[in-house]
């Protein structure tokens, strides 16, 4: 299992509910998290073959920008 972390700028609960239609077709539901009280916003995804610019597509796609986190 790999976990890939990014820095979002996905920062409350209604911008997680915008996102969660891509994500969960991506990379599955219950496969990723959205921590909104980190400063970087840091999107976490756990799984198998994880594609990092998948994610990226997938949250860009939803009108947000992903990068990986340092």
């Amino acid at each position: 299992m790999e976990t890939l972390k990014l820095k979002t700028n996905i920062n409350c609960s209604g911008c997680v509910a915008k996102v969660t239609p891509s994500l969960n077709e991506t990379v599955g539901e219950n496969n990723w998290k959205v921590d909104t009280q980190n400063p970087n916003k840091i999107l976490t995804i756990s799984g198998t073959g994880v594609n990092k610019n998948e994610v990226i597509k997938a949250v860009e796609k939803a009108g947000f920008k992903a990068q990986e986190a340092a």
